[in-house]
């Protein structure tokens, strides 16, 4: 866990999440993000708490609160869409603009108890996403996305729907590539401190997505 911290001041950390792995323990139990963070209090009291979550599949920024003042100054952000997210993602196919928005209404729908997934909705949520193509391969492309809402799986359905499913995933789209989702929360901005600069953190891509990027275009800095 040490060695996934990408940030850390007096009032936050930001982690780099793998993917596969949870945030929560689940109702089932097993491995999961929460019982790693006793490694990162660095000398404080409280154990730092998650400030968001990240889907298990998704890999990339995750912000931590150190302690109670924190999480609830972290918490108004987010709720006040103050925090700027940016999503990197391999999909199938590309789309035919470069850029664009996807402003489609999402819903959760239940087949049963314990399985659900997002629907688009006329009469759901109001969800939108901004995206850029940052390249294009053979059968792919590499899609920068902003969201402007933070709903369950929204980038995910986002894509699926407009015909370019994120590679390797297995809820929405048709699974391949070992079913490792080609998705990373590849940045997050946070206005923090009202005289300083916002905190802008960067994740490195996840290696199980560096082959696709190269076809992309994506170099290594």
């Amino acid at each position: 866990m040490l060695a996934r911290l990408l940030y850390r001041d007096a009032l936050i950390l930001v982690i780099d999440k793998p993917a596969g792995l949870p945030v929560h323990a689940g109702p089932g139990g097993g491995d999961n993000l929460e019982q790693y963070l006793d490694a990162l209090r660095f000398g404080l009291p409280r154990v730092p708490s998650l400030a968001h979550r990240l889907d298990r599949d998704t890999s990339g920024c995750l912000v931590l609160g150190r302690h109670r003042k924190a999480l609830a100054k972290l918490g108004r952000m987010f709720e006040s869409k103050r925090v700027g997210k940016t999503y990197w993602a391999i999909v199938e196919g590309a789309p035919e603009q470069d850029s664009g928005t996807i402003d489609l209404a999402l819903a959760k729908k239940s087949e049963r108890k314990d399985r659900w997934h997002m629907k688009v909705d006329p009469d759901g949520m109001e969800t939108v996403t901004d995206y850029r193509v940052r390249g294009r391969g053979p059968g792919i492309a590499w899609i920068e996305f902003n969201p402007r809402t933070g709903r369950t799986h929204q980038l995910r359905v986002h894509a699926q729907a407009m015909g370019w499913p994120i590679v390797g995933d297995q809820l929405y789209g048709s699974g391949g590539a070992d079913g490792t989702l080609h998705l990373q929360s590849r940045a997050i901005t946070l206005p923090l401190y009202p005289s300083r600069d916002p905190v802008h953190v960067e994740a490195p891509p996840p290696p199980h997505m560096l082959e696709r990027l190269r076809q992309c275009g994506w170099e290594p800095t």
